[in-house]
């Protein structure tokens, strides 16, 4: 029996595709960690965006205005004119 040799190389070199497998799993973790990265700094923004328009009345109706707007329940005149009256305070 040859030094090296054994039940899967018999001997010979190693395969050529064996760097496909640790550059697939080093990926395929940076992929995971990636991901997690990307929620958790997503739920962050969220979560701060909602705690700021709670904290602020003027940019919670500011935000109910333009959802309104964009469902085409008011047109644009009365868009403007309400948000002119929002920032006039009047």
């Amino acid at each position: 029996m040859h030094p090296g040799s054994g039940p899967w190389n018999d001997g010979g070199d190693a395969p050529a595709f064996w760097p496909v497998f640790p550059i697939t799993f080093g990926l395929f973790w940076l992929a995971v960690l990636g991901t997690a990265f990307y929620l958790i700094r997503r739920r962050m923004n969220t979560t701060a965006t909602a705690a700021k328009a709670a904290a602020d009345p003027l940019a919670k109706a500011q935000s109910v205005l333009a959802e309104r707007f964009a469902r085409g329940e008011i047109d644009e005149d009365e868009y403007l004119m309400r948000v002119s009256t929002l920032r006039n305070g009047t």
